[in-house]
């Protein structure tokens, strides 16, 4: 559960990004492990966000080359940071796993239910269990081998390292 000042902070910086970036924002949520349920004292606040920009943007001969990401400084323990629509529909069709999980992410701060349900379709039809398999299992492997073969080993890398190994199943 978000508290709601810090819900009321994050949606204000939201609305702040689409003044200063002429965009909209589709879908916002977190995406790190408040949204994996295990939170702990240190834990900062991941927001995760997909934004459409303005139909001229895209119809230029150097979108290929425009920046597709937009990214806050780390400010009072809130992580912001978004990718364009496009960018987003480029890694949808490579079953890009952090994509997938800010779909279902289950603490939404702000959603466009029509234009995000289209993602989430699309979504259903184009995501590879091998590439999701891969990730996952390569996500594990790399904590287990970073962080679980040290003397001393924090209680949550351990659910660092079952989070993928659970979302195999």
């Amino acid at each position: 559960m978000i508290k709601t000042g810090i819900k009321e902070e994050i949606n204000r910086r939201l609305v702040a990004v689409e003044q200063t970036e002429s965009v909209e924002i589709l879908l916002a949520v977190e995406s790190g492990s408040r949204a994996w349920g295990f939170a702990s004292k240190d834990s900062d606040y991941d927001v995760r966000f997909i934004y459409l920009r303005p139909a001229n943007w895209y119809v230029s001969i150097d979108v290929e080359r425009k920046r597709d990401v937009i990214e806050q400084p780390i400010t009072d323990d809130i992580d912001l940071s978004g990718w364009d629509i496009r960018k987003a529909l480029q890694l949808l069709r490579k079953s890009n796993t952090p994509l997938f999980e800010w779909l279902n992410s289950p603490i939404v701060y702000r959603e466009d239910r029509v234009k995000v349900g289209v993602l989430r379709e699309l979504a259903t039809r184009c995501y590879s269990r091998v590439n999701l398999r891969y990730h996952y299992l390569n996500m594990a492997r790399r904590t287990v081998e970073q962080y679980l073969r040290r003397p001393k080993i924090l209680h949550k890398k351990y659910f660092y390292t079952l989070r993928p190994l659970l979302a195999l199943r």
